[in-house]
């Protein structure tokens, strides 16, 4: 029962799962950007569902709709949480500082062996 406890309280398993609530929030943030724009595109092209679209007896409206939407729920997704991200994570690592890189053990036992020489030497 301990470790069900202690995975339950992980830190992973926390930020995971707000991750998935604000995930699902924010798709539908999304969705509706999609549908304004579709229906910006059907207000210029005339037609805002391409459902209807054929080329050559094919129907390829369909496709063409999933084609926008995926187009535009990438562009939603980098400009609005992917960019952000990276310029706030270049902004924290600016004002980070600079950790001095720990001795190597041989290093370490240089300076001993150094301090040793110079004892017997005094």
């Amino acid at each position: 029962m301990k470790g069900f406890k202690e995975f339950l309280l992980r830190g992973n398993l926390i930020e995971l799962a707000v991750a998935f609530i604000i995930g699902a929030a924010f798709s539908s943030v999304v969705e509706s950007f999609t549908a304004l724009f579709i229906d910006l595109l059907g207000k210029l092209g005339g037609q805002p569902d391409f459902s209807s679209v054929s080329v050559a007896g094919i129907g390829v409206g369909a496709f063409l709709t999933a084609l926008v939407s995926f187009v535009l729920t990438a562009a939603v997704v980098y400009f609005g949480v992917v960019l952000p991200y990276n310029k706030a994570k270049a902004f924290a690592d600016r004002n980070k500082p600079v950790e001095e890189a720990a001795p190597t053990s041989e290093e370490l036992l240089a300076q001993i062996r150094d301090e040793l020489r110079a004892q017997r030497n005094s």
